[in-house]
Formats: C-alpha cells, structure tokens, sequence
C-alpha cells in the first residue's frame, strides 16, 4: 500500500471516529471485522479523497438506518409462491466459486423482465442478496480460505436480449444507483457473455463513459465464455449458462439445483430459509410487518442517468434502421 493510501486511509479513520454512535452500530454490519478494507471501498470510489470519501460513507450509513437494513434479512418476501416467481424473473444466482474463493454471482440480464412484482419487492430482493453475501457469503468464505475475501465475481449473461428491455431500464438504474452508492467496489471483475449485436453497439458507446476503474473490470467474451472462465474457475463453479456453446436460454435448465437462477438451487434455498429464520427470531421482540419493504430510492448520480439515456438511443437507433422489435439472439458477435 502506497504512502498515499496510507495517509488517506488514516485521515478517514480520523473522521469515522467522530460518527454518531448509531452509525457505528451499522458500520459494524458494514465491515463485518475488516474496517479497513472497507475505509478503502469508499476511498477508491472517491478516487482516494478521505472527505469525499467520508461524506459517502456516512450517507451510507444513514441510509442504512432510516431504512432499517440492519433488519432487511429478517423481513422475507411471502408467500414463497411470489419468491419464486421473483426468482423466475430477476435472474440471479451464486453459481460457486472462483478459485481464489471469490464468490461467483451469475445474472441473466438478457431474460430478466421483472414482471412479477413491484418495484419495492424487487430492490427488496436485491438488497437482501447484497446483505446476505456481505454478511454470510463472504465472512464464511474468508474462513474456508484462511484470507479476507470481501468481493465478488459476476457473469453477465446477454442471452435473449430485446428492444423491449428500454423497460427495465428506471429499475435497473435504481439498483445499479443503490450498489454504487452504498455497496462500493464489492465486485472485482464482470464478465459479459453470450452477447447478441445491440449490446455490442451500446458497449461502444457506453464504454467511454465508464469511470476508468469500472471500464478495467469488465471483460466482453466470445460466445458462452466458458474457455475464458475456466482459467479462473472450476467447471463446477460455472453458471449453467457458460457450460454449453452457442444461444439458449439462461432461464431454463435441465436440473433446477444446476439453474442457480431457480428458487429450487441451493443458494436460494439457504437464503430464503436464513432469512425466515431470522425473521422468527426478530418476531419474538417485534411484530413483522407484512408486505415489501420500502427503501428510499436514490437519485441516480449523473454518471448513470447520461449511461441510461445512451443505451436508450443506441436501442431506438438500432430499433429505427433495422425495423425490429423482438429478439435479437441469433446475432452474435465476438467480445474484445
């Protein structure tokens, strides 16, 4: 660590130490043991400005508390019948790990319509996958590989990608806007496959746009992935998706404990029964209120609102010179 990294992780303890007490009781959730490590997420999303750094912080913070995300793992989304419904239409899953013992997070981009529920219930689902790697996922990781493991891996999957998705756009610039703001630089590498030729257009001109840091993690790759993939994984660890050649759906899979996208997989299966567990113990002290949880939604920062209008004019652009609207699987390009 530089002598710059050093002074800046210093400068922003400093501050830290003066926060309200009930910020350090949600920091303690935050850093899960490793307080530094996680100085330094807020300091690399501030390009290493402690002041910046530290004002993001604490907005975090108190978001966390207003919100009650502290107590967001104890508040499960019901009947299971609308979970797994979710589960059908938010597409992501922990399909293993990386061999440095990365968690790897895979997310059907392409065929998530988000159609099942409300908007609450959706960003209710994202942060309780948030909460659940941060505080279960990586912690036990760290433990297994006798190292501070505080990141992941995701594989993006752009299978089924259509106009249509200009939809979904407000929703996913929520979530994106809630992960940059509160859940920093928590993934260290995305890998993008099976990409049909409307996100090879919108990735020439969304890439410049990206922060420089960003644009460094994110590998296009050529069709399934999967030769790529497997110098950093196991063929076990790898998305259902990644294990065949060429198109197909990421929805459907032969085994639903392979899909890691069904609620039927294990790690939806383990999430879900955590957090009904935690809710028996939270109901003991407090009644459960019923219904999603609602979350005060951020702003998008500019960066994401100029990233959101550019994609939406790269797919009116394309919609108006090839006259399409349906799928656009059958055209593939080679990721570089």
């Amino acid at each position: 660590m530089g002598i710059v990294s050093q002074e800046a992780i210093d400068q922003f303890q400093a501050l830290m130490d003066e926060v309200d007490e009930s910020l350090k009781e949600t920091f303690e959730n935050v850093h899960q043991g490793y307080p530094s490590a996680t100085l330094m997420r807020f300091l690399k999303a501030r390009e290493w400005n402690a002041t910046k750094a530290h004002k993001m912080l604490v907005e975090c913070l108190k978001w966390r508390v207003q919100n009650e995300i502290d107590k967001i793992l104890a508040k499960p989304i019901i009947p299971s019948e609308l979970y797994r419904a979710m589960r059908d239409s938010q597409l992501i899953g922990l399909s293993g790990y990386s061999r440095e013992g990365h968690p790897i997070f895979a997310v059907g981009v392409g065929l998530s319509t988000f159609d099942k529920a409300s908007v609450n219930y959706y960003v209710q689902s994202h942060i309780q996958i948030n909460e659940y790697r941060d505080r279960v996922i990586l912690p036990a990781a760290t433990k297994k590989y006798g190292r501070h493991i505080g990141t992941c891996v995701k594989v993006l999957d752009m299978t089924g990608l259509k106009l249509s998705a200009l939809s979904q756009i407000k929703l996913l610039t929520i979530i994106t806007s809630i992960d940059d703001l509160n859940y920093p630089e928590k993934t260290n590498a995305y890998y993008i496959v099976n990409v049909p030729y409307i996100f090879s257009a919108c990735w020439k001109v969304v890439k410049p746009l990206l922060q420089e840091r960003t644009r460094k993690k994110v590998q296009v790759l050529s069709g399934s992935g999967r030769d790529e993939l497997l110098k950093i994984m196991d063929y076990a660890s790898l998305p259902h998706f990644c294990k065949r050649e060429g198109s197909g759906s990421s929805r459907q899979s032969e085994n639903g404990t392979e899909n890691c996208f069904s609620f039927d997989h294990p790690f939806h299966q383990q999430l879900y029964n955590h957090i009904k567990q935690q809710s028996l113990i939270l109901e003991s002290t407090e009644p459960i209120r019923q219904g999603s949880v609602h979350v005060d939604l951020p702003e998008p920062p500019a960066e994401g609102t100029e990233i959101a209008k550019t994609i939406e004019s790269e797919f009116h652009k394309f919609e108006n010179q090839n006259g399409l609207s349906g799928s656009l699987d059958g055209l593939k390009i080679n990721g570089n």
